[in-house]
C-alpha cells in the first residue's frame, strides 16, 4: 500500500495544475509538462506513470510495434487452421494435429499471470524485449523443425512469447490513456487483435502453397524482433511496484517468489494438458494438488504473484471464469468456421481463411463502438456486459442451423459478423467491469490473471470444443461408412481414412481421394460434429451469464486520506519499535 503525508498531499494538489480528466499522456515532445503531471492523482495509479512525456514520434512507434506484435501473436491462432493439413502430412503427424493449437495456447495461458507481475518489477521495455526475443526464437525453431516434436517446441516457445506480449499490450493500454480514452484504446487494441486472427488464416492460407510453413514461421522472427525493439526504445523508463525501484537486476531477481511462479505455472500446465484431446482425469487431478501448494506458498511469500486479497475477490474470480467460457465459445468459430468452410463447402484454404474477416471485422467494430460512444468514464457496466453477452450466445445457436451446405452463403457470414460484433463488444464491457471491481494497485496483476483465463479459452475452446467436435465426427463417420459398406464392422483401411478425414479436412474434397458416395459421408459428418459443437457452445453461455451476473456492480472501498495518514503513522511506529 503507498503511504503519504496527508497534510503534504492537500497542499502540492492545490497548487497542482488544472488539467481535464481525458487530457492524454501522448502529448507533444515540446510540451514541458511531464507525463506525471498532465494527469490528476484521481485519474492515474501511484507510480505507475513514466516521469517523461510522449511525443507523437515515440507514440506512433509504439502503437506501430504493438500492433505488429498484435498481429503475429494472433495471426498464430488462427493460421495453423489453414497450414494444419499441410504440416500434419510433412511430419506425418495425422493423430496428433490438435498439439499444433494446444501447446501454443497453454503456453501462451501459463505466461500470461507471471508476465503481469514482472511488468511491476522490472520495467515494460525489459518485459516487451524479452517477450518479443522468445517468440522471435520461437518462430525459427519452428521453421526448421525436422520432426513433430521439434515444431512443438517452436510452438511451445511462441506461446511464451505471446502470452507476455497479450498481458504488456494491455497494461501499456490502461498506463498510457486517460480513463475517458481508454475503452477507445481498449477497442482499438482488440481490432488490432481480431485483424491478426483473420487476416492470419487468410496470410498462411494464401502463402502456404507459395513459400511453404516452413518460409511462413521463419520470416515472423525477424519481424517481432523489431517489433519489439521500437516498443522497448520508445516507452519511457518507469516501475510500477515503488519498493524496488532503486534496486539492482540481482536484488530484483533475488526478491522474486520462484516457488509461487513455479506452482502457478505447474498447475496451468497440468490442468490444460488434462484437457487436451481425450480428458485425462489424473493430469487434472495433479493441477488441484500443485493449486494447493500454490495457495499455501502464496499465503507466506513476502511479494506473492498474485496477492490472496485478489484471489478472495469475488468480482475478480467470477469475471475471469465468465471470461474462460464465453472466450471458450468465442474459440469454436475462430477455429472451426475456416473447417466448416474447408470440408463442407470444399473451397480452398485460401478462401476459408477469409470467413474470418467478417466475424473479426465484426469483432472489431463492436469494440471501438463501445468504446468511442459507451466506455467514456470508469464506473460499472455490468448490465450492458450482461446484455452483450446474451446476443453472443444466441448467435452462436444460429450458427448451430447454418452452418451446412444447404445454408445460404449470405446467411452464413451475417450471422458470423453478429457474432463478433457482440464478442467485441463483451470484451470491452467486461474488462471495464473488471477494472471498476478491482483496486488501481492490482490492475497489472488482474490484467495478466484475466489474460491467463482468455488464454484458458483457447485451450478450452480447441481442447473441450475440439473433443465434442472430433467424437461426433469420428461417430458419425463410423456410422456413415458402416451403412455404406453394408457391414457391421470397418477395415483397416476405412479406420485410417476416418482418422485422416477427421486431422485433414482439406482431405474431403481433395481429387482422386474419395468417391461421390465417400465424400457425401464426410461432409455430413462434418455437418452433425458443428451442429453438435455450436449447440453445446450456446448451452455454456448459460452459465458464463450466470458467473457474470455474479460478479455484482459495487466497486472495493476505498480509504479516505485520513485513514492512509493514520495507517502511515501506524506503520511508522512499527517500525521504530522494531
Amino acid at each position: 500500500m503507498t503511504t503519504f503525508n496527508a497534510r503534504q498531499h492537500d497542499d502540492s494538489s492545490a497548487t497542482s495544475p488544472t488539467v481535464a480528466e481525458d487530457t492524454p499522456l501522448l502529448r507533444s515532445e515540446s510540451s514541458s509538462v511531464t507525463a506525471r503531471d498532465a494527469f490528476p492523482a484521481s485519474d492515474r495509479q501511484p507510480g505507475l506513470v513514466p516521469e517523461q512525456p510522449l511525443g507523437w514520434k515515440r507514440m506512433t512507434c509504439i502503437v506501430l510495434s504493438m500492433w505488429a506484435l498484435i498481429f503475429l501473436q494472433a495471426s498464430n491462432m488462427s493460421g495453423i487452421s489453414t497450414t494444419q493439413s499441410t504440416i500434419a502430412a510433412d511430419l506425418d503427424a495425422y493423430e496428433s494435429a490438435m498439439w499444433f493449437t494446444s501447446a501454443y495456447m497453454i503456453s501462451l495461458s501459463s505466461v500470461a499471470p507471471l508476465a503481469g507481475r514482472l511488468a511491476m518489477i522490472f520495467s515494460p521495455a525489459t518485459m516487451i524485449m524479452l517477450s518479443s526475443g522468445c517468440f522471435a526464437a520461437g518462430a525459427l525453431v519452428t521453421a526448421l523443425a525436422p520432426t513433430f516434436a521439434v515444431f512443438i517446441l517452436g510452438r511451445v516457445m511462441l506461446g511464451i512469447g505471446s502470452g507476455g506480449i497479450m498481458t504488456l499490450c494491455m497494461i501499456l493500454v490502461i498506463q498510457l490513456t486517460s480513463k475517458k480514452r481508454r475503452g477507445l484504446w481498449i477497442g482499438l487494441t482488440n481490432a488490432g487483435f481480431t485483424l491478426g486472427v483473420s487476416a492470419g488464416a487468410v496470410v498462411f492460407g494464401a502463402l502456404l502453397p507459395v513459400l511453404g510453413w516452413r518460409l511462413l514461421f521463419g520470416a515472423q522472427a525477424p519481424m517481432a524482433a523489431l517489433a519489439g525493439l521500437g516498443v522497448s526504445l520508445s516507452i519511457p523508463p518507469f516501475t510500477a511496484d515503488e519498493n524496488v525501484k532503486d534496486k539492482t537486476t540481482l536484488q530484483k531477481l533475488a526478491g522474486l517468489d520462484y516457488a509461487g511462479a513455479a506452482s502457478l505455472t505447474v498447475t496451468i500446465v497440468l490442468f490444460l494438458y488434462g484437457l487436451s484431446g481425450t480428458i485425462q482425469p489424473l493430469p487434472i487431478a495433479l493441477s488441484l494438488i500443485t493449486l494447493a501448494i500454490f495457495l499455501v506458498v502464496e499465503s507466506r511469500a513476502n511479494d506473492p504473484v498474485i496477492p490472496l486479497a485478489v484471489l478472495k475477490s469475488r468480482g475478480v474470480l467470477l469475471s475471469c471464469f465468465s471470461q474462460l467460457g464465453f472466450m471458450a465459445a468465442r474459440w469454436t468459430v475462430l477455429f472451426y468456421a475456416p473447417i466448416f468452410v474447408l470440408a463442407v463447402r470444399g473451397l480452398s484454404p485460401a478462401i476459408a481463411g477469409s470467413i474470418l474477416i467478417p466475424t473479426n471485422a465484426g469483432f472489431g467494430l463492436g469494440g471501438l463502438l463501445v468504446g468511442a460512444l459507451h466506455i467514456r468514464h470508469t464506473g460499472s457496466f455490468w448490465f450492458p456486459g450482461l446484455l452483450s453477452l446474451s446476443l453472443f450466445s444466441v448467435t452462436l445457436f444460429a450458427l448451430a442451423f447454418v452452418s451446412n451446405a444447404a445454408a445460404s452463403t449470405g446467411l452464413y457470414v451475417a450471422v458470423v459478423f453478429v457474432n463478433g460484433l457482440c464478442t467485441g463488444a463483451a470484451l470491452n464491457y467486461t474488462l471495464a467491469h473488471l477494472l471498476h471491481l478491482s483496486s488501481p494497485d492490482v490492475h497489472f496483476i488482474v490484467t495478466g490473471l484475466l489474460s491467463t483465463f482468455r488464454g484458458f479459452a483457447g485451450s478450452f475452446g480447441t481442447a473441450i470444443g475440439g473433443g465434442v467436435f472430433t467424437r461426433t465426427l469420428r461417430d458419425a463417420l463410423t456410422e456413415g461408412f458402416r451403412r455404406l459398406d453394408g457391414g457391421e464392422g470397418l477395415g483397416k483401411a476405412r479406420e485410417k481414412l476416418i482418422t485422416v478425414l477427421i486431422g485433414s479436412p482439406a482431405v474431403v474434397w481433395k481429387e482422386g481421394v474419395l468417391s461421390g458416395a465417400e465424400r457425401d459421408v464426410a461432409v455430413l459428418g462434418y455437418e452433425r460434429a458443428l451442429d453438435v459443437l455450436y449447440k453445446s457452445a450456446a448451452a455454456m453461455c448459460v452459465l458464463v451469464l450466470v458467473m457474470q451476473a455474479g460478479t455484482g456492480w459495487a466497486a472495493p472501498a476505498e480509504k479516505g486520506d485520513d485513514e492512509e495518514f493514520e495507517d502511515a503513522v501506524a506503520e511508522g511506529d512499527r517500525a521504530m519499535e522494531a
